[in-house]
């Protein structure tokens, strides 16, 4: 009896034993759960993770800057030589006097007439519209730019959707794209080689090729044709706005509303993307945007997942409309667009809810911020840069183009 007895209590204990251990099991899983969700935690970025710009560009080493490089790449920037058509140039879409960018939701390029409002398709015309917003030129010499890090210029992200890096490179892909530049009358593989052509056969541009390219055989060439432009692109630049400023140490160059405003800005969450001297991550974000009405199909970026690059903030008083699309008019547009991406609503059909990214869907933007942020986003315009237009091209075409 006593045996059996025995036998028992040991069972019994180890039964409480294995209930001791299986408690404290789930207590610590309890404790790893609470843990894990005190990780995600909203961590609120600090103006540190903003920036100034330099006060001056970095050249790659294989393009360094001449003064002949960059009066060749501004006459090549503003010549419809440089076109399919002899009818755009890249100035048609990217206006001094509008940041170098475009006012119109997307552009005319080639096969258009007339510049700014007054631009319209030629009455025979099966080309469509530009795909993407025409993004400014303003401050591109600084893409990818990031705090306390070396910056490559030859590596410098380019376009909405990143496919190019370094301005050399970004300079002949309009060149090459049908709507933009090239036209239908020219094949993309023989376009560049056309355009080298004509210029060769202009001896004012000759000339010039040979000052910006000494000691070349033939400097007349796709290379430095590239150089020349992204040479001229570098001398675009505004790094002096009133954050700029305020970033150096001038604690007067805010107002307190405008304070208020970087606060909020931050407390937001925008600056999770908008981060840098140029505000931008540089990175590919799904936000639901809606598409351009001026285009049948629909726009869903180089991975099909309608992901498209941060774009920056800077001088946005002179760059709407706003987004890849174009589709939105005002700042007060844009954050009110994340304010309801941030309630769930997505603006773009072909958008599932999982596609879309957790930065954006994570955001803080309310009604009540949104006039104290575009107050602070207007910290970032500045006005003072080179928006001069030569009086005549070597062509001999219409400057900008018909």
């Amino acid at each position: 009896m006593r045996l059996r007895n025995k036998t028992a209590l040991q069972s019994r204990l180890r039964y409480s034993f294995l209930l001791v251990c299986m408690a404290l099991l789930c207590a610590g899983c309890g404790k790893e759960r609470g843990t894990l969700r005190q990780k995600k935690v909203k961590t609120i970025e600090t103006i540190a993770d903003l920036g100034a710009l330099p006060r001056f560009v970095t050249d790659p080493e294989d393009n360094p800057a001449t003064p002949e490089k960059i009066e060749l790449g501004r006459f090549l920037f503003f010549d419809p030589i440089l076109s399919g058509n002899r009818d755009v140039s890249c100035a048609t879409c990217h206006q001094p006097e509008f940041n170098y960018a475009e006012f119109l939701e997307t552009s005319i390029g080639v096969n258009g007439t007339g510049t700014g409002s007054k631009r319209r398709f030629n009455d025979s015309n099966d080309l469509p519209f530009v795909k993407r917003n025409s993004q400014s030129i303003l401050n591109t010499a600084f893409n990818g730019i990031k705090n306390g890090e070396p910056y490559k210029p030859e590596e410098a992200p380019m376009f909405w959707d990143l496919r190019a890096k370094g301005l050399e490179m970004q300079a002949l892909v309009p060149i090459r794209t049908l709507e933009e530049m090239r036209g239908a009358s020219f094949h993309e593989g023989r376009i560049l080689d056309e355009i080298v052509e004509r210029v060769q056969r202009i001896p004012a541009y000759k000339g010039l090729f040979a000052a910006a390219f000494p000691g070349e055989g033939e400097p007349v060439n796709q290379i430095n044709l590239s150089k020349a432009i992204a040479s001229f692109e570098r001398t675009l630049i505004a790094p002096n706005t009133r954050f700029d400023q305020y970033m150096r140490g001038d604690s007067n160059a805010l107002s307190s509303g405008e304070k208020d405003g970087l606060n909020s800005f931050l407390v937001a969450g925008c600056a999770k993307c908008h981060s840098g001297p140029m505000f931008s991550d540089y990175k590919l974000h799904t936000l639901g945007v809606p598409d351009t009405d001026n285009r049948k199909e629909s726009d869903a970026g180089i991975h099909l997942d309608y992901a498209f690059r941060t774009p920056t903030l800077r001088n946005l008083r002179y760059t709407a409309p706003y987004m890849h699309s174009g589709k939105l008019a005002t700042l007060d547009q844009v954050l009110m667009f994340y304010e309801d991406i941030a309630g769930g609503k997505i603006l773009n059909p072909h958008v599932k809810p999982e596609e879309m990214d957790s930065l954006a869907t994570d955001m803080d933007v309310n009604f009540r911020d949104i006039s104290r942020i575009v107050d602070f986003l207007n910290t970032l315009n500045d006005d003072n840069f080179d928006k001069s237009v030569p009086a005549s091209v070597p062509s001999g075409l219409p400057v900008t183009g018909l």
